[in-house]
């Protein structure tokens, strides 16, 4: 049981990551990055690949976030002028060249057997006993950086202009901002946590194929931002526990309610997970946290005398 939870809460860990991705490229940017599956796959294969040739974990890692972080670059600049419905397009296809190359280029990525023993940082200092408890403990210290620092550029001036470029690019632009800089800004960062998020999946499962990177990805990182609410790095963490523990928890129904048949109760699970979801976006539209929102307050002196509103009538 103890070996479970620890593989709940590492998965959990690793999609944390991705929403917290996703999050800033579309909950503060209003980027909807359909192809987060693509830019995973990329940082999974680069840290496995290096790994596979040597390369010490942690030099693997950060080749795998900077390599995603480029490529995060390259297609934000293509495709930044184009609206937010044509984007998520062009990401989808981006995602789609990404598993058509890992399926294909077996020189380089194994194609559909994918590649398997991939080095685990450390595991001769650690010791497999411990491995897994001391993957996960590495994993939510990952996670509380990645907050912190992603919480200070929300609360910076950046992270304003990012928001007011998503509420308005034009107002943002006639006050001096450089829309176009912000955004893919926005997208290499969200492209260097997915990238870390890859490499950590890497090697964790230390097998990766092409299968692991389709569209549930996706699906889960924005179930996750919805929930906990769009542009909240605290309701994203709130978000992706509770996405989880509506996939996880729901996997025991035949234990609780023996009565049901296999297939009865995979279709009650699906209907109870997406019940939950409903229920949680009805009751919480917003999403489980608000937004950060800057706010002044003006705190009356009792001693001063009263403001008087002028006002000029017309003529």
């Amino acid at each position: 049981m103890i070996d479970y939870l620890i593989a709940i809460l590492t998965f959990v860990a690793v999609g944390t990551l991705l929403g917290f991705a996703l999050n800033v490229q579309w909950g503060q940017a209003g980027m909807l990055n359909f192809g987060l599956p693509g830019f995973f796959g990329i940082g999974a294969y680069a840290a496995a690949i290096l790994s596979k040739h040597g390369v010490d974990g942690f030099t693997a890692t950060a080749a795998a976030v900077a390599l995603t972080a480029a490529v995060s670059a390259l297609v934000s600049f293509v495709t930044i002028g184009l609206r937010e419905d044509c984007l998520a397009i062009s990401t989808v296809a981006f995602a789609e060249v990404v598993r058509l190359v890992l399926m294909n280029e077996t020189w380089l990525t194994g194609g559909t057997n994918g590649i398997r023993d991939i080095p685990r940082p450390l595991l001769d200092v650690i010791g497999s006993n411990h491995y897994e408890a001391a993957f996960l403990a590495a994993c939510l210290a990952i996670v509380a950086i990645v907050y912190g620092l992603l919480e200070l550029v929300l609360r910076a001036p950046f992270g304003r202009a990012l928001r007011a470029a998503r509420e308005d690019d034009i107002v943002t632009a006639t006050l001096g901002k450089n829309v176009q800089v912000l955004r893919i800004k926005a997208f290499v960062i969200g492209g260097a946590v997915i990238g870390l998020a890859g490499a950590l999946h890497a090697f964790y499962f230390t097998y990766i194929d092409p299968g692991q990177f389709a569209g549930s990805v996706m699906i889960y990182a924005l179930m996750a931002v919805i929930i906990g609410g769009k542009g909240s790095n605290r309701g994203l963490l709130a978000g992706a526990c509770m996405v989880m523990m509506l996939l996880e928890g729901t996997r025991f129904l035949k234990e609780f309610i023996p009565i049901l048949g296999s297939q009865q109760a995979a279709s009650l699970r699906l209907m109870l997970i997406g019940g939950g979801l409903l229920l949680t976006l009805i009751l919480r539209p917003q999403g489980l946290v608000s937004e950060y929102r800057l706010s002044i307050r003006e705190h009356a002196d009792p001693a001063a005398p009263p403001r008087r509103e002028h006002r000029m009538d017309s003529a």
